[in-house]
């Protein structure tokens, strides 16, 4: 019996690279293959070489080949989603010249502070670009390199964001996306393409940029000979622009045009990410303003602090991650990296409210609660982007699609439930960011809509929890403190 056709959807993130591999009329996942990724840096900074983000792609489509027992000529399309904001800067011959700055490293809060003025402030960026910079956004890293590594900066002869960089290693063309252009800080949601006003003040040439295809979902070339000997796959297959990971991870939830529209998403990962696509532009300063993969808008807050931040605290603790209790008087702001949502980039963590009774159980408890509390005031922020009040009873209880590792952890769940008061769907299929990848795959493939082919694989669809009484007074709490702390906070 033949085998059905199948599409590779690639989740490049921080700490590793996954390879979907989808049955392409049902999303059912044959196996994932998965590599991991090395991040070096301390005080701030977070690198790693590109060279990594290829070679772990090719080991993670080996593997996946492998695992799921697929000939390797049932492959039809394949796409990457990304981690959004590096900066990955090349030579002429295409080679990276240093390693790439992450997402969350914190260098640049100087620059985007500078940037930001340069402007004319918040509201001048949201004009444009619907985002405003910080430190993660990958204007903010070029003015950084330009300022601190001129020698690399002066031989750039071409900017790429991860997953661009992968694209052209597969297609052989320099080709992204609206939705990962959309937060670099160069590309203007209000226009659709870059723009030559914020290229000019970061010193930037616009040649030295991929061009931006309408969506991710568009196919933007085909798998080349190179590319397909090293990764075991024929040569020709369609390769989509892809996306960034945030973007994908939409897709993958069946959000969009074709899809679920205003109804928000909260991703429990190293970073804790609220978003929602929708038709209205986002222009809020206290948010991402980035496009979707689908042409509609993804207004999103996102914490640098979440899952990552709160184990910590709990090895510090020495207690497992589920030996919790509420954090009664103590209230912790886990901002152990700094933090992007309030923009709190030299931020460091901050406990008060310690009792004699206080337990190391409470503690953690804490930690939880003040990452979520964080998090959840950024949905607020998203709704009423998307131009809903978030205290309208029809909108509150509208349920929030739980994501992430640390939506299978039951104290995550269960503190989210009860600081948001919401009703609850989490997802029943994981990888969702690869899996989003692996629709728009199939969509470069067949030129059928990316978000309609994630609906019909209902890779978005889950059990949903009831909504809990809302503890206000943890929230408001939390939330005096947060308040009272972000001045000293910025020191």
């Amino acid at each position: 019996m033949p085998h059905s056709q199948v599409v590779i959807g690639v989740d490049s993130s921080t700490q590793s690279t996954k390879a979907a591999f989808t049955d392409a009329a049902t999303g059912r996942l044959l196996a994932v293959g998965r590599a991991p990724h090395r991040v070096t840096g301390e005080a701030g900074a977070r690198e790693t070489d590109p060279e990594v983000w290829w070679q772990a792609l090719c080991e993670a489509v080996a593997m996946g080949l492998k695992e799921s027992g697929v000939p390797a000529s049932a492959v039809t399309g394949l796409a990457v989603a990304g981690q959004q904001h590096g900066l990955v800067v090349l030579d002429a011959a295409g080679k990276p010249l240093r390693p790439a700055l992450l997402w969350n490293d914190t260098r640049s809060a100087p620059q985007a502070a500078a940037l930001t003025e340069a402007l004319g402030g918040p509201d001048a960026w949201t004009a444009r670009t619907g985002s405003v910079p910080v430190a993660s956004m990958t204007a903010a890293k070029w003015q950084w390199l330009r300022e601190n590594d001129p020698a690399s900066a002066e031989a750039t002869a071409a900017v790429r964001l991860p997953h661009d960089f992968l694209t052209e290693r597969l297609a052989g063309t320099a080709a992204t996306d609206p939705g990962d252009a959309s937060g670099t800080c160069w590309y203007s949601t209000q226009t659709g393409a870059y723009d030559p006003q914020l290229l000019a003040l970061v010193g930037l040439d616009e040649s030295m940029l991929p061009t931006v295809a309408p969506t991710g979902a568009v196919r933007v070339g085909s798998l080349t000979a190179s590319a397909a000997e090293q990764l075991g796959l024929p040569a020709g297959i369609a390769v989509a622009a892809g996306t960034g990971d945030n973007m994908s991870a939409a897709v993958g939830l069946g959000l969009g045009g074709a899809g679920l529209l205003d109804h928000p998403v909260l991703s429990l990962g190293t970073s804790g990410t609220v978003f929602a696509a929708t038709r209205t532009r986002p222009a809020s300063a206290a948010l991402s303003g980035f496009a979707a993969a689908d042409g509609t808008f993804l207004p999103l807050g996102c914490t640098l602090n979440c899952t990552l931040a709160v184990d910590k605290v709990a090895e510090l603790l020495r207690l497992d991650r589920e030996d919790v209790a509420p954090g009664g008087e103590a209230v912790l702001l886990p901002y152990l990296d700094g933090e992007r949502t309030p923009d709190l980039p030299t931020a460091s963590g901050l406990l008060t409210g310690l009792r004699h009774d206080t337990t190391p159980q409470q503690l953690l408890g804490a930690a939880y609660e003040g990452a979520a509390v964080t998090v959840l005031r950024a949905l607020d922020e998203v709704l009423r982007a998307c131009g809903l009040d978030p205290a309208d009873p029809a909108v509150a209880g509208r349920p929030l699609r739980l994501v992430g590792g640390g939506a299978q952890g039951r104290t995550w769940v269960e503190t989210v439930r009860r600081l948001s008061g919401r009703p609850v769907i989490v997802p029943e299929s994981g990888e969702l960011v690869a899996l989003g990848a692996a629709a728009l795959a199939a969509s470069a493939a067949t030129d059928e809509d990316p978000v309609a082919i994630a609906a019909s694989w209902k890779t978005g669809d889950g059990p949903e929890l009831p909504p809990v009484a809302r503890d206000m007074e943890t929230w408001e709490r939390v939330g005096s403190v947060l308040d009272r702390a972000a001045p000293s906070l910025l020191s």
